[in-house]
């Protein structure tokens, strides 16, 4: 059986291979797609900070607000993503790829944020911030099981009010006291009279 020189045998092969003097597989010069695939590069904490930073500034920009397309919204931010001062020296990042961590980020904090809810109406007397956190944590990890990762982003998106999208970090608000209606104002007031009348 005739092999290409570019074929090692890995169960047969004990010795070392020089991987560089190796021809290049048949495929990548028949796809050029194929040679054109790009490492994949893990996002930092400061990329993270940069990218929800771009996301809120972008979905409050007071002037456009809500009127404009997802694809201009998303082209928006990714501008704005990569002309921040922070990242100078660093291979820009492309739309698909602030979208996808976008959601990634919005899904997961969204999750904790659940998780941080619940830690704090099962908060006991004495418990601290801290004895929140590591609560929380520990039931986001029983429910995803996974670890949490991105309290750095957690912390960004707890404040964040934006209608447009699921509340990240919004506790059970309390009932707001309902306005007392017509009837029943008539009615305390009738009372009220027949009360001061016995006196």
């Amino acid at each position: 059986m005739a092999r290409s020189p570019s074929f090692v045998n890995l169960l047969a092969s004990q010795g070392s291979v020089d991987l560089d003097s190796l021809e290049t597989p048949f495929f990548s010069s028949q796809c050029p797609e194929e040679s054109s695939v790009k490492e994949r590069r893990k996002w930092s904490v400061k990329e993270d900070i940069i990218l929800i930073g771009a996301w809120l500034n972008t979905s409050k920009d007071s002037i456009v607000s809500n009127e404009q397309k997802a694809g201009a919204f998303w082209k928006r931010i990714v501008e704005y993503y990569n002309s921040s001062p922070l990242l100078v020296g660093t291979v820009p990042r492309e739309l698909g790829q602030c979208k996808q961590r976008w959601a990634r980020i919005n899904d997961l904090v969204y999750k904790f944020a659940g998780c941080y809810d619940m830690a704090l109406r099962e908060q006991r007397s004495g418990q601290n911030e801290d004895d929140l956190m590591k609560q929380a944590l520990d039931i986001f990890y029983s429910d995803q099981n996974m670890k949490f990762n991105l309290e750095h982003a957690w912390r960004e998106l707890r404040h964040d009010d934006k209608d447009k999208r699921k509340p990240v970090d919004s506790p059970v608000p309390e009932p707001e006291e309902r306005p007392i209606g017509v009837k029943a104002a008539k009615a305390a007031g009738k009372r009220h009279k027949t009360g001061k009348e016995e006196e």
